[in-house]
């Protein structure tokens, strides 16, 4: 293959655009090339204060990797990613190149159509419980090396993830420069933001966001399926396989009926972070934390015993 057509490009920009990035600011841009494509960050997109570290940004450019990886095999090319391909170019977080031809598998194809229905939904979801296939479907799909889900069990853990929910929300809401930012950043891209004051466990937390007490914020997390997202190290390339991760979960989520969001903000407090680690006693450094779930005004389309056979990733 020596160069893209304008239709291939424009599949490219399409799945790459569909990623989830931090407060929608898609930062990414691609340079299409003679059988590759590059995925570049753009660090100025984003408010700071809300990504001080751009691990968020980090995160987001590998969602839209792996949508870039999805959309290479439904045009019938076998991908090929390097990660950090140039070391004296380190805005250029991925290559992805063609590595021959090949028909896209059914699966592959499933999941590139779900890049175009993935919405954050941050509502609550319905009553409907998680199957442990499909619960396990979408663990295998954000299996990688060096990245996995850990699935959040029991009341303990449910209550420190309110604990730490609970402080989290309490230090931004009263961080003034944090509010100054968000408060600029959503009146500049207001059609990118449904509703900012939202509880602190599906949104993000503004100086009007009324934190519930413990005991109510348990309770209503344990109502959904709740995930953290472990990469071994803490490093850029940890955090962009992190984002791949996540979507690839998604979208395997989204092929079961599934919906879902992400939380990330609880996580840019240093004491959040180090809570998660000793209390759930993660093996790694905590990226992001995933609630998903049916959404209410669906039912499974699937019976839940037919769902309940072992997934594949």
């Amino acid at each position: 293959m020596t160069s893209w057509s304008a239709t291939e490009t424009g599949v490219l920009a399409g799945a790459a655009a569909r990623a989830p990035s931090v407060h929608h600011s898609r930062p990414w841009a691609l340079e299409p090339g003679d059988g590759v494509v590059d995925l570049v960050e753009r660090p100025d997109a984003g408010p700071p204060l809300h990504d001080p570290t751009g691990r968020d940004r980090m995160i987001s450019c590998g969602a839209a990797l792996a949508n870039l990886e999805l959309a290479v095999q439904a045009l019938g090319y076998r991908p090929a990613s390097a990660l950090f391909p140039e070391p004296a170019r380190p805005g250029l977080v991925a290559r992805v190149r063609t590595d021959g031809r090949r028909d896209a598998t059914a699966r592959e194809v499933e999941r590139y159509s779900a890049i175009f229905r993935r919405r954050s939904y941050r509502a609550p979801f319905s009553l409907h419980p998680v199957p442990a296939g499909a619960l396990r479907s979408l663990v295998d799909a954000a299996g990688a090396p060096g990245a996995g889900l850990r699935v959040v069990h029991g009341l303990a853990e449910f209550t420190t993830l309110a604990d730490l929910f609970g402080t989290a929300a309490k230090t931004l809401r009263e961080d003034r420069a944090y509010q100054r930012e968000l408060v600029a950043w959503t009146g500049r891209f207001p059609e990118r933001f449904e509703e900012v004051s939202t509880p602190p466990w599906t949104g993000l937390v503004t100086g009007r966001t009324t934190v519930p007490d413990r005991i109510t914020l348990t309770e209503r997390l344990r109502a959904e399926t709740m995930a953290v997202l472990v990469t071994e190290g803490d490093t850029r390339a940890d955090h962009l396989r992190a984002g791949m991760a996540l979507q690839r979960g998604w979208l395997a989520a989204i092929t079961d009926g599934l919906a879902g969001s992400v939380l990330t903000q609880p996580l840019r407090l240093p004491e959040v972070r180090a809570g998660l680690v000793e209390r759930l006693r993660l093996s790694g450094y905590p990226q992001l934390i995933l609630r998903f779930g049916y959404p209410v005004t669906a039912t499974p389309a699937t019976p839940v015993a037919a769902l309940a056979r072992p997934g594949e990733g």
